[in-house]
C-alpha cells in the first residue's frame, strides 16, 4: 500500500505538465548534457531467513555453532529480520524505510526517436536494514546498517515520441555503509570495524517530460543491490568466565550477517536542467 501511494503522489507532476509544453519544439529534447536533483523514498524488502553467523575459532570460516558448556546451541531461541525489542525472540522492529535525496550529471545522445545516455549520481538514503539473534542467557544481539552516502554510474536507453522520454537504466553502484552493533550482553567485550564499503549494481526505469526548453520533470524507479562481507563483530572475554559460550573454542568468536547484500527499492521524482 505505501509503495502504491508513493507512486501515485510522485506521478502528479508528470500528469500536470502537458499544458506547459505545447509551444515547444520536441525534436530538440533529450540531447546533450544536463544536471538533476531529486528525492523520494527508499523501501526495504523483507530479508526473510537472515541470521547471524559465527566463527568460534576465528579461522575465517563462518557457520560454526556457538555451544554452551553443556553442548547445547546457545542461540537456539533463533533470529529475526529486524531490530530486537527485548531479550526474547518474540518480536522485532521492521527494517526502516526512509527518505532519500540525490544529485546527478548526465549526457544524452538523441538518434531520431531513440536516446542513449550516461548518468553519474550521488546521494543519501536513511533506510536501515537490521537482523537480530537471541541467546539462551537470555540476551539479544542486533546488527544494523544504513548508507552514509551512495553513488552509481549507469547507462540508460529510451524512446521519445516527442516531449517525453521513457527509458530503462542500469549500471554499477557503491555505498559507504554505516554499521552498528547493539547487545544486552554486559559480560563479554565487543569490538567492530564500523563503516565499510559495499559494491554492486542498480537497475530500473523511468519517464521524463520537458516543461520548457530547459526544464524537465521525471519519475524513476531503481532497484539497488550492494554487497559487504567486511563488517565483523569480535567478541572477547570481558568479565566472562572461560565457560562462556563465546570463549569455549579458543578465547573468542567473530560474528557476521548471513546475508551480505543491502537491497533497496527507490521511487523518486527528478527535476532536471538541460544546457
Amino acid at each position: 500500500m505505501k509503495f502504491t501511494a508513493l507512486l501515485a503522489v510522485s506521478a502528479v507532476p508528470l500528469l500536470a505538465v502537458p499544458a506547459f509544453a505545447q509551444d515547444r519544439d520536441p525534436s530538440q529534447d533529450f540531447n546533450g548534457p544536463y544536471i538533476s536533483v531529486g528525492g523520494g523514498a527508499s523501501l526495504q524488502g523483507s530479508d526473510r531467513g537472515e541470521t547471524l553467523i559465527f566463527d568460534t575459532n576465528r579461522d575465517g570460516t563462518y557457520g560454526d555453532t556457538v555451544n554452551t558448556a553443556g553442548g547445547t546451541d546457545a542461540f537456539s531461541p533463533g533470529f529475526c529480520n529486524g531490530a530486537a525489542t527485548g531479550t526474547a525472540n518474540i518480536s522485532c522492529r521492521n527494517d526502516k524505510d526512509g527518505a532519500e535525496f540525490f544529485g546527478r550529471f548526465g549526457y544524452d545522445k538523441r538518434m531520431g526517436n531513440f536516446v542513449l545516455g550516461a548518468v553519474v549520481e550521488g546521494g543519501r538514503s536513511v533506510a536501515r536494514d537490521s537482523v537480530s539473534g537471541f541467546s539462551t542467557t537470555p540476551a539479544s544481539y542486533t546488527m544494523s546498517r544504513e548508507a552514509d552516502y551512495q553513488a552509481n554510474a549507469r547507462l540508460r536507453a529510451g524512446y521519445t515520441p516527442g516531449g517525453a522520454l521513457f527509458y530503462v537504466t542500469g549500471g554499477g553502484a557503491y555505498a559507504r555503509l554505516d554499521n552498528k552493533f547493539a547487545t544486552s550482553n554486559t559480560v563479554n567485550s565487543f569490538a567492530d570495524n564500523g563503516k565499510t564499503n559495499a559494491w554492486g549494481y542498480t537497475v530500473g526505469g523511468g519517464a521524463e517530460v520537458m516543461v520548457t526548453n530547459n526544464i524537465g520533470l521525471g519519475l524513476e524507479y531503481l532497484y539497488t543491490d550492494v554487497k559487504d562481507k567486511d563488517y565483523v563483530v569480535n567478541v572477547g572475554a570481558g568479565t566472562a568466565p572461560a565457560t562462556n559460550p563465546f570463549l569455549l573454542n579458543g578465547g573468542g568468536t567473530d560474528i557476521r550477517r548471513s546475508d551480505p547484500n543491502f537491497r533497496t527499492h527507490s521511487v523518486r521524482g527528478t527535476l532536471s536542467y538541460r544546457f
